[in-house]
Formats: C-alpha cells, sequence, structure tokens
C-alpha cells in the first residue's frame, strides 16, 4: 500500500505532464481560433479573390 501512495504522490509531483497538457490546451485554443476566424472571413477572402480573379481575366487575351 505504500507503494501505491509513493507512486501516486510522485504521479503529483512530476511537472512534464502537466507542461503536455497545458501546450495540448494551448494548440487547441490557437486551432479554435484559426477555425472562427476562417470561418468568419472566408467569404469575404473568397469575394476578395474572385474580384482580383475577374479583373485579371479582363487583361488576359
Amino acid at each position: 500500500m505504500k507503494a501505491l501512495i509513493s507512486s501516486v504522490q510522485q504521479f503529483a509531483r512530476d511537472e512534464e505532464g502537466i507542461t503536455a497538457i497545458e501546450y495540448g490546451l494551448l494548440a487547441a485554443v490557437v486551432a479554435g481560433v484559426i477555425g472562427v476566424a476562417f470561418n468568419t472571413l472566408g467569404g469575404t477572402i473568397s469575394t476578395t479573390f474572385g474580384k482580383i480573379s475577374t479583373k485579371i481575366s479582363t487583361y488576359l487575351p
């Protein structure tokens, strides 16, 4: 039983796992922000590139 308690205490003091979880949460937040930005700006960007494409195609033979 002492070995189990000792193992749990050692696991609780180990900070490498906590760092990995923090990086994972940070990556998830960044991915979420990028997703929201693309979703919000996607139509505007598509319209802008469409206009540019139309302008360029008028100059091509």
